[in-house]
């Protein structure tokens, strides 16, 4: 591989275990022929951000640039690119590349690839580290990128380029997004807000468990849920078995799932996207 041409960036960035965050210089790639670069507008804080930050999972590469919940507004494009023009409104997720041709990334898997690169913390092709989206600008591939619709608005949308896609893409992929259905989203925190907000849209009944009646006026009116039960009231969790087709259990603390278990009909879904207490 040849001399690969860079652009001086800025941004913001870890340096070590400590978490602590700094002015950073550095450079990105040139814009490549497949390569779409855009300013950086907004960009989500993720707690993936912060496990990162501090080393949490035992894999974090510094200096780290956080940040994977990204939005902006394109200003060039390569020779190649194709679904992007000058002035469009992109966002970039959790990850900038993949192989393309393994099983998974041809079957629109591609998170699941083997080769996945990561937006923030990752190894591209070059040997380099990848450097997310707390930064003024970013080159990714344009298979990577999405375009924002122009009725949204980008501060709103950043987190759901990796909270929203957490709880929609297996919402999705196990069919539990049909109107007139019925699933509960377990936890009231950032993950089941949005899960919350995104069954609504699709049609469906939902039913919101937490531990307690603190967030009980939150899910009915505020973000329009149709029910609420708490957990620790075992009176409305007996009410409520096999009633639901799904459940989206955002919890990351450790917590009991055979209540929730009972709640689930004949071949419902339990789908658990809350990330563990204590990863090992």
């Amino acid at each position: 591989m040849g001399e690969v041409l860079k652009k001086e960036a800025y941004g913001l960035a870890v340096k070590d275990e400590s978490g602590v965050i700094s002015p950073f210089h550095f450079s990105r790639r040139e814009t490549g022929e497949n390569d779409v670069r855009f300013k950086v507008l907004f960009c989500g804080i993720c707690h993936t951000d912060l496990s990162m930050a501090i080393n949490e999972w035992g894999f974090t590469s510094y200096p780290l640039v956080p940040g994977h919940e990204i939005v902006g507004v394109v200003t060039e494009v390569g020779a190649k690119v194709t679904k992007f023009n000058a002035g469009d409104k992109v966002g970039v997720g959790y990850m900038v590349s993949s192989c393309g041709s393994c099983e998974t990334c041809t079957d629109d898997q591609e998170n699941y690839c083997p080769k996945m690169i990561l937006t923030s913390g990752g190894k591209y092709y070059d040997d380099t580290i990848t450097y997310g989206g707390y930064s003024d600008h970013m080159v990714c591939e344009e298979d990577y990128i999405i375009r924002i619709p122009e009725n949204l608005p980008l501060d709103a949308t950043a987190p759901l380029l990796c909270a929203g896609t957490t709880v929609y893409s297996p919402m999705k992929y196990h069919g539990l997004d049909k109107p007139g259905m019925h699933i509960s989203v377990v936890g009231l925190g950032g993950l089941g807000h949005v899960a919350v907000k995104f069954a609504k849209a699709m049609g469906i009944k939902v039913t919101v468990i937490s531990t307690s009646d603190r967030k009980r006026d939150e899910a009915l009116t505020r973000l329009g849920a149709d029910l609420f039960l708490v957990s620790r009231d075992p009176e409305q969790m007996k009410d409520a078995m096999g009633t639901m087709d799904g459940i989206i259990d955002t919890v990351s603390a450790t917590h009991p799932v055979l209540p929730i278990l009972d709640l689930l009909k004949y071949k419902g879904k339990l789908i658990m996207v809350g990330a563990p207490d204590k990863p090992t």
